[in-house]
């Protein structure tokens, strides 16, 4: 089959994808992309579990597009699934980007050609084309992981998991059904399953923190003021440590009394969402500060959960509050005051099979209708390792990265010359507003794409020097962190020696848009062109 030469090939269709094919057929250039799903959303196509909601709020979880944000209204402050993926859809069909996508067609190889400086990308449909630039939009938090239960071939009844949620109905009403995992998906599907099943069986094995949304109807004089100085309100959240508009920490917790302390905490909680990540400046890095917020969310466990055994087996007390990530709900603890909801604590009774009619722990043998696995991602290299990227040394990219991930402003790895990873290790990427460090970084790449054009430059690629200086400042701006010292999916552990590494950048976007600023005006310094 004879291949059809690109300018760019986008590899996903959610967000980053949707707003990488605008962008880049804007700047004139030839784009093709590919979706493995049948249309649009990227994780918000798949993620489609009962309880499914952004804990970003939607004034800001949209593109800061003068045309496209005064066109759509939000219902809701934390947005659920469905009315995330009509919107994407709608941001599709505004920007006309559907006719460069192929759909249901994953990449199943990428080779770089050193001689021609293109990629040759193959998919699953057969179809070979080259582009000049390769750009990953796949997402950190794409590529699930899978169930490895024993017996779980044997079970006579359905499974499905929330990171893959099937399109067609699933039955829910008056069935007996488990919920395997209890992070962010695990804490928002559980009440919205407990609506209507029979019973709901959580098994979870470790306790994490979670806190109110405090969701509501938007604030519509607040959206339509925000859609009257669009570039101004970019602006303004471009140059937020989050992408939002939510309050900093108030301070130091030691420079405030006892009194003042509780009443930064209510407030926060009142507020509602991420604001629990950053009541006082030094929670992150100062475990007494830290402890004042993680009691505060422990008493609230205790005083929402009636059954005192259930409630202590839900409060979490293994780690400090916001090592990993915080998990925000709707009703999540009040739901284990329903008469079926139950909870199974894996650490003293683990799961030991699944069996044809359920699940077999060491104390129990329960029968359930459907089982459903909460169990999270293989976070920054799962899809990326998926699409079978080669250099010319038959490396891919995570190759290089055995004791954690090098990349110039988590952007590209050196040895992978035209290849973009948008949100990748050593940017921002998941802990600020996902759909703002994409635009971020489409714009980036669109200015260093034309700087090339303008200079007839057709490869690119970090100096080594550049990517070394700049893994060594990632590396020290989470120094001090707590959660460096806590296993979670943010964290590479070297198991030779146990030194860590943290993936994102942890000095908060304004500072990292501060720097890819400065290597723009100085013409990009710190990638080599040829």
């Amino acid at each position: 089959m004879n291949s059809v030469d690109y300018d760019a090939v986008v590899v996903g269709a959610g967000a980053g994808g949707i707003y990488a094919v605008h962008k880049l057929t804007q700047e004139g250039l030839r784009v093709i992309a590919f979706e493995g799903a049948p249309d649009v959303g990227g994780v918000w196509y798949h993620n489609r579990y009962p309880g499914a909601r952004v804990d970003i709020e939607s004034y800001f979880y949209c593109f800061p597009d003068e045309e496209l944000y005064p066109r759509w209204t939000w219902k809701e402050r934390y947005p659920a699934q469905p009315e995330i993926l009509a919107y994407l859809n709608f941001a599709a069909d505004s920007w006309g980007v559907r006719p460069h996508i192929r759909f249901s067609t994953w990449v199943t190889g990428a080779q770089w050609e050193p001689a021609a400086h293109r990629y040759r990308v193959t998919t699953s449909s057969g179809e070979s084309v080259t582009g000049r630039y390769l750009i990953m939009a796949s997402g950190q938090l794409s590529k699930a992981r899978t169930p490895a239960f024993p017996g779980l071939e044997d079970y006579r009844g359905r499974w499905v998991q929330t990171s893959h949620w099937p399109t067609d109905h699933v039955e829910t009403a008056g069935k007996r059904i488990a919920v395997i995992g209890t992070g962010s998906s695990g804490v928002q599907a559980v009440p919205a399953l407990a609506r209507d099943a029979e019973n709901v069986t959580v098994f979870q094995r470790t306790a994490n923190y979670s806190v109110p949304a405090q969701n509501g109807p938007l604030d519509q004089q607040k959206y339509a003021d925000l859609a009257g100085r669009v570039a101004e309100m970019r602006e303004a959240i471009l140059h937020h440590p989050t992408g939002s508009d939510i309050p900093l920490g108030a301070g130091p917790a030691g420079s405030f009394t006892p009194e003042e302390q509780q009443a930064l905490l209510r407030e926060r909680w009142a507020r509602g969402g991420h604001t629990m990540n950053a009541v006082f400046s030094d929670q992150g890095t100062d475990i007494h500060a830290n402890t004042l917020v993680a009691d505060f969310v422990r008493q609230h466990v205790l005083d929402t959960v009636r059954d005192p055994v259930t409630a202590d087996i839900l409060t979490p007390r293994s780690y400090p509050i916001g090592s990993r990530r915080l998990c925000v709900d709707t009703g999540y603890y009040e739901a284990f005051n329903q008469r079926n909801v139950d909870l199974i604590d894996v650490k003293a009774d683990p799961i030991e099979r699944i069996t044809p009619q359920g699940i077999r722990t060491r104390d129990h043998d329960l029968e359930f209708d459907l089982i459903v696995f909460a169990l999270g991602f293989s976070a920054f290299t799962g899809a990326l390792d998926e699409a079978n990227i080669r250099n010319e040394f038959g490396e891919r990219p995570t190759d290089r990265w055995a004791r954690g991930p090098r990349t110039l402003l988590g952007l590209m790895t050196r040895g992978f010359p035209n290849l973009f990873l948008l949100t990748g290790p050593g940017s921002p990427s998941v802990l600020a507003n996902m759909i703002l460090d994409n635009v971020q970084h489409v714009d980036f790449v669109a200015d260093l794409l034309r700087h090339m054009g303008e200079r007839g430059h057709t490869k690119v690629e970090p100096e080594e020097k550049a990517q070394d200086e700049w893994t060594a400042h990632v590396a020290e701006a989470a120094s001090n962190l707590l959660r460096l010292n806590v296993e979670n999916y943010m964290v590479h552990v070297n198991r030779d020696d146990g030194s860590r590494v943290f993936m994102p950048y942890v000095a908060g976007l304004d500072r990292y848009v501060a720097e890819c600023d400065k290597v723009a005006a100085d013409d990009f310094a710190g990638f080599a062109f040829s």
